[in-house]
């Protein structure tokens, strides 16, 4: 077992959280969000899960500039194991449909944000030597509906981003797994009607477990979602253009 870190960026993130807890004993996972003096419930979490220690660093995914900066801190405070990118936003579809500054506000979280984030990563994992990166793409990335077009472009495109570094990480050490759950219960969808295929985010996080400890560089939540992917493929536009979030 590796003796790196876990490092979630997001540290509020449900899913992210719950990675880390599977992760956590044995090993000192750092936190990284907005308000970091504001994690204590987050930190008691990891650390009764066993982690040998914990600790919080001041991140804003937002903030493009700071990100070398933030993650360079981060590499100095030891080997990084894992490093979890669970920030993200949903966003108003509607509201996106009309406020133009709010459609690029999710796609600049959801997309520019992480593009920056995993370019950093990528050097300075290189220079590690090894690591292991875990990026969530979505189902809604696979072919955009009409009906949540904005989120899932931003999806499409981090999804491509992040399958070229993989490839482009072979042979360096450091690997990248793509998640691709489905509609995922939690504070993000509160409200919404839960779709087809649903997870928790303890089922996704134990997926995600699960596929890093058989090194593999694609995962599905749940796995009949590939199937989906197929068919949803395959449907006549004008069909398509009608199907719910």
């Amino acid at each position: 077992m590796s003796v790196g870190s876990v490092v979630v960026l997001g540290g509020r993130s449900e899913i992210g959280l719950e990675v880390a807890t599977r992760l956590a004993p044995g090993k000192p996972v750092i936190l990284a969000a907005r308000r970091s003096d504001e994690l204590a419930d987050e930190r008691a979490a990891v650390l009764a899960a066993g982690a040998t220690s914990v600790q919080t660093v001041e991140f804003d995914a937002d903030h493009l500039a700071d990100h070398g900066r933030v993650l360079s801190t981060i590499v100095e405070l030891g080997p990084i194991d894992v490093v979890v990118l669970a920030f993200g936003i949903l966003g108003d579809q509607a509201r996106a449909e009309t406020d133009a500054q709010h459609a690029v506000n999710v796609v600049h979280t959801d997309y520019v944000a992480q593009v920056s984030v995993l370019t950093h990563l990528a050097q300075l994992l290189r220079a590690q030597g090894t690591g292991r990166i875990v990026v969530f793409s979505s189902i809604a990335g696979v072919r955009v509906r009409r009906a949540n077009y904005v989120y899932g472009s931003a999806k499409a495109g981090l999804d491509g981003f992040a399958s070229g570094l993989g490839d482009a990480l072979h042979g360096s050490g450091v690997s990248l797994l793509l998640v691709r759950p489905g509609f995922v219960t939690g504070r993000m969808t509160e409200g919404m009607s839960p779709a087809p295929m649903s997870s928790t985010p303890g089922q996704v996080a134990a997926a995600v477990v699960a596929a890093l400890g058989k090194r593999r560089e694609r995962v599905w939540v749940p796995g009949l979602l590939w199937s989906a992917s197929v068919v949803m493929r395959m449907l006549p536009q004008r069909i398509w253009r009608r199907m719910p979030r």
